[in-house]
């Protein structure tokens, strides 16, 4: 995996409340490829994640989402956790950033309950997605196909369930990446 992702530049969006490992490992996954990531959040400084069942360590934000541009990375992550997807499901400037990524055809990849911002989107509709187990119906009514599986991709957008399949999810976001632009229709 090292070096595959050279010259790559991913984001990471995320706020407060992240599940710590599903936003850390695939930081620290990509990295390892070889990938450039940037962190970024609505708010500067740093964000607390939430580890398991209380909170977790902070990270810090390397750029605000008032300062990035989907044409300046080759893909975003969503990591989940419940606060997290919630906060930023209703924030506008968040959700047209993943959209203006899925516009572009580059990688997007949702983790846990991160895929509510892909039914928030409307980028979920007519995808084959997997989400956190709760969210099944969500998804499904949503417009999706729910599948119980580590990880789905379709046409360059990404789901897994849980931490548990982080490294599944982790490879296949190398590959995607390593595929580049996808060709789908506008959300």
């Amino acid at each position: 995996m090292p070096g595959e992702l050279d010259g790559k530049r991913i984001l990471i969006l995320a706020t407060h409340g992240f599940e710590q490992s599903e936003l850390e490992v695939p930081r620290d996954r990509l990295r390892e490829a070889g990938a450039t990531v940037d962190i970024v959040a609505p708010e500067p400084g740093e964000i607390r994640g939430w580890d398991k069942k209380d909170w977790g360590r902070p990270v810090k934000v390397d750029k605000t989402l008032g300062a990035v541009r989907a044409e300046d990375y080759d893909a975003i992550v969503l990591p989940g956790g419940q606060i997290n997807p919630d906060l930023l499901r209703v924030n506008k400037d968040a959700l047209e950033l993943i959209r203006a990524f899925y516009r572009a055809g580059k990688v997007v990849a949702a983790v846990c309950h991160a895929p509510w911002l892909l039914v928030e989107t409307g980028i979920a509709r007519g995808r084959r997605m997997t989400s956190y187990h709760s969210m099944k119906t969500d998804v499904a009514n949503a417009g999706a196909q729910w599948e119980d599986a580590p990880v789905v991709a379709d046409q360059g957008i990404i789901t897994s369930r849980n931490p548990g399949d982080l490294e599944a999810f982790c490879a296949k976001i190398v590959e995607e990446v390593r595929e580049g632009r996808h060709h789908r229709a506008a959300a």
